[in-house]
């Protein structure tokens, strides 16, 4: 099998630079974690938010309320919720996109996330009061 190679590069606003390799035996889910740590870094950037992070937001809170609505108890995958969205919404949407999503909110704590075979489950998280 071919080694793969993924160079990932950003600016951050305030002007630093980035530059990661990722190269060797690369799964999809490996790459996510690299974005995941890259937007980690991103967000200790909060005060200076562009148009583009702010129309991500209201992308992730449409995601975020379909999930309350549509799967409110059981588990659910990222596929299920590119179809539910892409209903609601008519309009088309990347699973890479939800995906990033869905796990950015299990990082975050409001989705417990777990791997059943080749696909990620995911279910809300029900805070106790």
């Amino acid at each position: 099998m071919a080694r793969k190679k993924v160079k990932i590069e950003l600016e951050d606003s305030e002007g630093s630079k980035y530059s990661i390799v990722v190269e060797g035996n690369l799964t999809r889910e490996k790459v996510l974690k690299v974005f995941e740590m890259m937007n980690l870094l991103d967000e200790s950037n909060d005060e200076e938010k562009d148009m583009y992070a702010q129309e991500l937001n209201s992308l992730g809170e449409r995601i975020m309320h379909l999930i309350e609505e549509e799967f409110p108890y059981g588990d659910f995958t990222s596929s299920q919720v590119l179809e539910a969205y892409e209903d609601r919404y008519n309009e088309p949407i990347k699973l890479s996109m939800v995906s990033t999503y869905l796990a950015r909110f299990a990082s975050k704590g409001v989705l417990a996330r777990s791997k059943n075979g080749r696909e990620w489950r995911y279910r809300r998280v029900m805070l106790k009061h």
